[in-house]
């Protein structure tokens, strides 16, 4: 089963990035059981790091891609896990553990709308895997697998 898609108000209660580093515009699908998410983020002229990345040749930079992946992890994640007393969702981080096996195969450029897809592979505890892939019009753009660890947020 999945739940509904959601959009920026919820990301920003369940992911700590702000603007500029907030890679994540909206949820297209998440499971239930927080085991797959598909995300999208729509890439603009206007993002700070084509003013240095390449002028002349603006390109989404990979280590970015990979960061998108993460966050759409965190979200995948985040979005199930149980709420507390008050109704909210509990206050959690997810923490880029590692990177295995990241593949760049096509550049990401403006206008590109990315789709964002992660599946967990892998959960003990608070530690976890994940498969992310982002693609444009159904082209693979970069693959990575994720790890990552669960942690209280701070202040909550």
């Amino acid at each position: 089963m999945s739940a509904a898609p959601f959009g920026i108000d919820r990301i920003l209660q369940l992911l700590p990035h702000r603007f500029p580093f907030l890679l994540v515009d909206k949820v297209l699908e998440a499971s239930d059981d927080g085991k797959h998410l598909v995300a999208q983020k729509c890439v603009t002229m206007n993002e700070p790091f084509f003013q240095g990345h390449f002028p002349g040749n603006p390109v989404m930079p990979g280590v970015l891609l990979v960061e998108t992946m993460a966050q759409a992890c965190g979200l995948m994640c985040l979005s199930a896990t149980t709420e507390d007393a008050t109704g909210g969702a509990k206050a959690y981080d997810t923490i880029l553990m590692g990177i295995e096996n990241a593949k760049f195969r096509r550049m990401v450029v403006p206008g590109d709308v990315l789709r964002v897809e992660t599946w967990l592979t892998h959960r003990v505890r608070n530690m976890g895997k994940a498969r992310g892939v982002v693609s444009v019009d159904g082209k693979t753009a970069a693959e990575c697998v994720l790890s990552f660890a669960l942690t209280p947020r701070k202040g909550s």
